[in-house]
Formats: C-alpha cells, structure tokens, sequence
C-alpha cells in the first residue's frame, strides 16, 4: 500500500510540475515550448501502440472527409496524434501525398518506424520537423490540413490557425480536433480543494484549455469560410490517479504552463489523489475521466462555396411567412 502511495504521489508530482524552460517562439507566452517538445520526445517512448481514446477521437476527425464530395490529393498532418491519423486513413479523402509534421524529433521517428511496419498503399508519405507556431509549409501549397489534439499546446492559437489556412490551397479543408475547457474536470476539483485545504490557496496545476463557445470564433477570426464546430465527451475510467498520470504522459498531455509552480507538496499530492477518489470513484473503485474534444471544421474561401445572401436582399418577409403558416401556438 505504500509503494502505491508513493508512485500516485510521484506521478501526480511530474504531471504537475514538469521542469524545463526554453526559448519561447510566440509574443504571447503561456506555455514553454520547449518542455512541450520534450515532453512529446518521452510520450514517443512511452506511447501505447494502440489508444482507444486517441483512435476514438481520430476515427471521428477522419470522419468528417466521408462527408465531402471531393478528394484531397495533397495532405498536411501536423502534431498532436498524427500516428493514429495515418495508420487510420483507409484511403479516405483520395490522399496521395501526406506530409507528416511534429515539433518531436522522437514522434517523427516513431510515425516513421511505424510506417515502414504498416505502410499505407498508393500513398507517397513525408516527414518534416516543424512547429505549428511557425508552419514551415508554403502557401497554397497543400489541399487539407489535419491536426489531431495538437494546437491546444500553442500560445497563438488564431495566428496558428492563420498559418494553416495560408498554407491552403483555394477551396482546402481545415480539420482539428483540441481538447476543450471541460477535460479533467474532476482532476481540476481535486487539485483545487487539496489545494485549498493544505496550502490555503491555488497555484496554475493544469493548462488553460479552450471553450466550446470560443471555437467558432477562432475559425471565422482565422479566415476560414463555411465555419463547423461540434463537441463530444468521453468518459474513461481508471484504476487510479496513477493510472491517469501514466496516460496523460504517454499522450503528451502533462502541464507545459510557461509559469507553472515548481514544487507540489507531498501531502498536496496525496490529498489530491484522495480527494479525487473521495468525490467521484464509482462503485468498483474505478475513478472517471472526462476528456472534452471539439472538432473543428474550416475551408479556405473558393468563388464556388456557398454564400450568405446579402442584407435586405430577402424576398419574402417574416409576416407573408406567419400569414402562410399561422401564428402556431408557440412554446
């Protein structure tokens, strides 16, 4: 029992606290780039070949290009789970070319090496190092660019955004799917009241994330025409706060706050992980995640896209409609 102890302290401490302070790309600094490569570098080793909740969230960005008439022949794919994304393709979108693209020396060579073991048929695959603070993509150059829980790590999410639309042919698709505002919740309320108890106070423990409310707005602020945001939920269960920690490091999740705290108490640690338990585990002593995922959904502005009718250019009115079909009841 105590060796368990021990091990759920240690591991919510490195989620917590990791350390490493690098040179920051973005005027607006919120998180510390450079740990987030490293600690994307560790995530490759520690990767599971297979996730259900990566897969899960990739399958159904994939999705999406089931929906659409037209092929992509040109492909770029950058950051976050970008080996689920090619391995789960299956020859949607008419994908000729991808570009494999990742901040991570390490998860470069991962996608590589997984590659050779499951190559894709009929597609001509590319890796480059690249940051999506600064896409070292040409403009129009690409006809889809596909992020899978990646760009919630950068400090300019709109000027990233920006840079993927550029780098868009006319009439390209913009996929991506971030974490939302409501992933970790119950971790949030447990650091917060540990917090509280132990320290009479909070300090930043975990990333600020995006809310739902906000994503169409940075897709209309990003350029992007015919703008689509839509939301789901995933509810994961764990054996323990240790198991959590093991699976947000192996996806790369853990906190990179360019001003994080340095030291998490010891006794901090271990109320948070009782707290947790205390306040949500279920009847089989499993404790549940909530892991919050927007989709988002951009084109790059084309002469053949639909448009809004222009103001006043109406040719009936609201009243010839409640004429025609009544006034109704009303709810």
């Amino acid at each position: 029992m105590r060796r368990s102890v021990a091990l759920c302290r240690r591991g919510l401490r490195s989620y917590c606290t990791d350390a490493g302070d690098g040179f920051q790309s973005s005027k607006l600094k919120i998180f510390d780039r450079h740990l987030k490569r490293v600690q994307r570098d560790r995530a490759a080793w520690l990767m599971k070949p297979k996730d259900s909740l990566v897969d899960t969230v990739a399958e159904n960005l994939l999705d999406r290009l089931e929906d659409c008439k037209r092929t992509f022949p040109t492909a770029l794919c950058m950051g976050g789970s970008m080996e689920a994304i090619r391995r789960l393709l299956r020859g949607r979108g008419g994908i000729e070319k991808l570009l494999m693209m990742d901040a991570s020396c390490d998860m470069v060579k991962l996608c590589k090496d997984a590659e050779q073991q499951i190559p894709n048929d009929n597609i001509e695959t590319s890796y480059i190092i690249g940051d999506e603070e600064y896409l070292p993509v040409k403009e129009n150059s690409v006809d889809l660019v596909i992020s899978c829980l990646g760009l919630h790590w950068t400090n300019d999410l709109p000027g990233a955004m920006i840079q993927c639309r550029l780098a868009l042919k006319s009439d390209g698709l913009f996929l991506a799917a971030i974490l939302g505002g409501e992933t970790l919740k119950e971790l949030r309320i447990a650091c917060t009241v540990a917090q509280m108890e132990r320290e009479g106070g909070i300090s930043p423990r975990l990333s600020p994330l995006a809310q739902v409310r906000d994503a169409g707005n940075l897709l209309t602020r990003a350029g992007f025409t015919l703008p689509g945001v839509d939301v789901d939920e995933y509810t994961v269960r764990y054996s323990s706060a240790l198991e959590l920690i093991e699976h947000l490091r192996a996806m790369g999740e853990t906190n990179a706050l360019l001003q994080r705290s340095k030291v998490l108490k010891k006794d901090t640690a271990l109320a948070t992980a009782a707290i947790y338990e205390s306040m949500f585990a279920a009847e089989d002593g499993t404790i549940p995640v909530t892991f919050q995922i927007i989709y988002m959904t951009g084109w790059r502005e084309h002469h053949s896209q639909q448009k809004a009718k222009k103001r006043g250019s109406a040719t009936v009115s609201f009243q010839d409609l409640q004429k025609q079909f009544g006034s109704g009841g009303g709810c």
